[in-house]
């Protein structure tokens, strides 16, 4: 099977999109797949030649939409030769583009939102979503309505996106969604780690490692830590990720007032045995998003056997609290606060349990064979390759 993945970026910083991307590429090449990526970006960004060569840059894009002349065209004469195509994502040009391009050539094609259909937008952003509904109903509600599914991570997903616009046509269908195991080599990330962050050594580390951004309720995570700061000066907030907008000074003025300046660490991007290390030596990681589609560093946390505190918005929260794999809370100042003040108060053995439930949620439902197993399945339901 021939397959063409279609995403508006591929950049590292663009969050769990190119992550989950980046995971399922070899597992679906080691499955028999060909497999190509088109992305906008520029072919001279340091990640041009990620994947192998199998990355097809046809950027740069300088606007915000996405827009670039002739993509349509180009698509279309890149696709010719696939058998399936899936877009990673919409509100882009690139979603419209991909419609246009495969509806020219009859090719089945396959949707995954990623979680941009969620209502939390439309609630929160009104003004945007109004907006949003002006080209609703001639660019990405036709890009849904005729693929062959629509492609969700989590049941939650699927059933939130219905809430976003009454004008709404899809087959839906669950994939699920994973990641690699991670690297076996713990305690070299763990040494690589705080070599390079000295000052971490011997300390109690609560992680919150993904993009700084409102809607992540790092704020909450702030207020919440700082509830229990004085109960241990061992104590320590550990934030690892990229500013993307310049929310963190704001961040930063919270945390000055809260009088915890230096027990909060701000590590920037980090990524490879540095991400692996960071996992390998917390106590305690914390996601407490206002929405979140699926969370790959929850999974991430779960395969490198770290409790996990988790607001209930994380699309795989339901998982995490069925399986009592991790502590799920209120994506509130007073539901953050409580989760921390549990964590503290449970038992080793307690943690122990919790933390052998986290890994085998990760290996039964998150592990990437699984996940890729599932999609291929789904994707030659559509055609023969003898055809």
């Amino acid at each position: 099977m021939k397959l063409l993945r279609i995403v508006r970026s591929m950049s590292p910083s663009s969050g769990g999109i190119s992550t989950g991307i980046r995971e399922m590429h070899q597992s679906l090449k080691d499955h028999g797949c060909i497999v190509k990526i088109v992305c906008l970006d520029d072919p001279n960004s340091p990640w041009s030649n990620d994947l192998d060569g199998d990355l097809i840059c046809l950027g740069p894009v300088n606007n915000k939409y996405g827009y670039s002349k002739g993509l349509s065209n180009k698509i279309c004469m890149i696709a010719r030769d696939f058998d399936v195509a899936i877009i990673e994502g919409i509100w882009s040009y690139h979603s419209f583009a991909c419609w246009r391009a495969f509806r020219r050539i009859d090719l089945p094609y396959f949707v995954y939102t990623h979680g941009m259909l969620d209502p939390w937008f439309k609630n929160n952003f009104p003004l945007k979503h109004l907006k949003k509904w002006i080209f609703w109903p001639w660019s990405d509600y036709r890009v849904l309505r005729d693929s062959v599914n629509v492609l969700f991570t989590t049941e939650q997903e699927r059933l939130l996106a219905r809430e976003s616009f009454w004008l709404y046509k899809a087959n839906e269908c669950v994939t699920g969604y994973g990641i690699s195991p991670p690297p076996d080599d713990i305690e070299s990330q763990r040494d690589k780690f705080l070599t390079q962050f000295p000052y971490l050594r011997g300390k109690r580390i609560v992680l919150f490692l993904s993009r700084i951004h409102p809607k992540k309720g790092l704020d909450l995570l702030i207020d919440a830590f700082a509830s229990i700061a004085n109960s241990d000066q061992n104590l320590c907030l550990v934030i690892a990720g990229p500013d993307q907008i310049g929310f963190q000074s704001q961040l930063e003025l919270k945390v000055q007032l809260a009088g915890i300046t230096h027990q909060v660490h701000w590590l920037g991007m980090i990524t490879g045995d540095l991400k692996w290390g960071a996992f390998r030596s917390a106590e305690l990681f914390c996601l407490p998003s206002h929405q979140e589609n699926f969370g790959v560093v929850v999974a991430e946390a779960l395969a490198c056997r770290v409790p996990v505190a988790i607001s209930n918005p994380v699309n795989l929260s339901t998982d995490v609290l069925l399986s009592n794999a991790g502590i799920v809370h209120d994506d509130t100042s007073i539901g953050t606060k409580d989760a921390l003040r549990r964590w503290l108060k449970m038992s080793s053995s307690q943690i122990e349990t919790m933390v052998d439930n986290g890994f085998n949620l990760y290996s039964s439902r998150f592990k990437i064979s699984a996940v890729v197993n599932n999609l291929i399945s789904i994707l030659h339901s559509t055609f023969s390759e003898d055809a």
